[in-house]
């Protein structure tokens, strides 16, 4: 092979492969019971519906425009049906000028990071976080200040209004927050919200698994009480299929407008053809029947999972009890490291994901996360079993 000719950029030099992904490389191994990967349930997948929505386009005069390039901004009826949903959600009063339709709600972050993020800027993450929200905002070579969680998710009484006054934004995931499976409380919600008012702080409100309550009961999110200081990130990945990769941004005009010429520079717009079938698929109140089944699925399985973890795991291990989304948080006596356990596991044909990729400053390295909705109740109750012993 002849020598290299090209040079690496500093930041695709420091790049490191994605956590996520080398574990879902694992996952494809027909006999590891995986509870690693964050996928929703394929059994949740409406693929009748997107079918007869498939079918439905192409009989249509719609036909071509579905496969024709489109607007940066993303297909308008599906940017309103967005806006009104949320409007009518969260008692707010948007336009669809306050929506960008982007390739996934991890698209949505990269945006982000290269419209607000310069080297050393400030950013404010909770403890722990999203690990693909850090793997790409660590690419614009932030300065991360982290702040502690508990029980209640994110404490904004740990946020300094220094911090708040000079971050450019702080990231969070209000619901079921992936890796913890924590909801933020009411109270937190609103005394957080005030503290952004108050210091002219953007919110960066990922959202991905606000459907997911297992009791259909949605807390408000951090936009309805700080509408001006807030950044809503949306998916369709948890509630029709991720292969769509189909999220959205809701923000103020002016950040929007120049998130729309990034992204114009990056893909130039969000797959029309996907954009049309989500439309055509969700329209008429599909997912007000859909949805239900979705969380009535996940709740099962977790609560399963909750079981054995009771039957099988030592005293010394802990996990929180989720009242909705796809994660359970585990924490193993601090003289256990679990990325070192994952390599026995896997081993022993069960995977998780270590928990110290969650954290942006001083990982801790006796958690791990898993996830719970892709396997059967035999596959959770052998594999709980199998990491219990392994940890004893």
């Amino acid at each position: 092979m002849s020598p290299t000719i090209w040079q690496f950029s500093k930041r695709a030099i420091t790049l490191k492969s994605s956590a996520i992904r080398e574990i879902l490389k694992v996952t494809e191994r027909p006999d590891v019971i995986s509870f690693a990967g964050g996928l929703p349930s394929p059994s949740s997948f409406p693929v009748k519906k997107i079918k007869q929505a498939v079918d439905d386009i192409f009989n249509s005069e719609d036909a071509l425009h579905a496969l024709q390039y489109g607007p940066t901004e993303g297909y308008q009826p599906l940017r309103t049906w967005i806006i009104d949903t949320i409007n009518h959600r969260e008692k707010l009063q948007l336009t669809v000028d306050n929506v960008l339709i982007v390739t996934g709600s991890q698209q949505a972050l990269d945006l982000l990071g290269k419209a607000l993020i310069d080297h050393g800027t400030k950013i404010l993450v909770e403890t722990p976080t999203y690990l693909g929200g850090l793997q790409t905002f660590t690419q614009y070579d932030p300065q991360y200040i982290a702040i502690d969680s508990d029980r209640y998710g994110l404490n904004p009484d740990l946020l300094t209004d220094e911090d708040a006054r000079t971050a450019s934004f702080l990231y969070t995931i209000p619901n079921f927050q992936n890796p913890t499976g924590r909801r933020l409380s009411l109270a937190r919600r609103q005394k957080l919200a005030e503290k952004a008012i108050k210091n002219a702080l953007l919110l960066v409100e990922d959202d991905p698994y606000g459907e997911l309550d297992y009791q259909g009961q949605r807390l408000p999110s951090l936009i309805s009480y700080a509408p001006n200081n807030t950044v809503y990130l949306g998916s369709f990945s948890k509630i029709l299929a991720p292969g769509m990769r189909l999220g959205y941004i809701i923000g103020p005009t002016a950040l929007i407008s120049k998130l729309v010429q990034l992204k114009q520079a990056a893909d130039l717009h969000t797959p029309s053809f996907t954009q049309y079938i989500a439309y055509e698929v969700i329209k008429d109140g599909y997912l007000l029947e859909h949805i239900p089944n979705i969380r009535k699925l996940y709740q099962h399985r977790c609560q399963f999972m909750l079981q054995q973890l009771e039957k099988y795991m030592p005293k010394t291990v802990h996990w929180n009890k989720p009242e909705g989304g796809m994660f359970i948080w585990v924490e193993l006596p601090e003289h256990i490291n679990t990325t070192e356990l994952l390599t026995l596991a896997v081993n022993h044909q069960v995977a998780f994901v270590p928990g110290e990729s969650f954290f942006a400053n001083n990982p801790k390295r006796n958690y791990l996360r898993l996830a719970f909705v892709t396997v059967s109740e035999e596959q959770i109750e052998q594999g709980i079993k199998t990491l219990a012993s392994l940890i004893k």
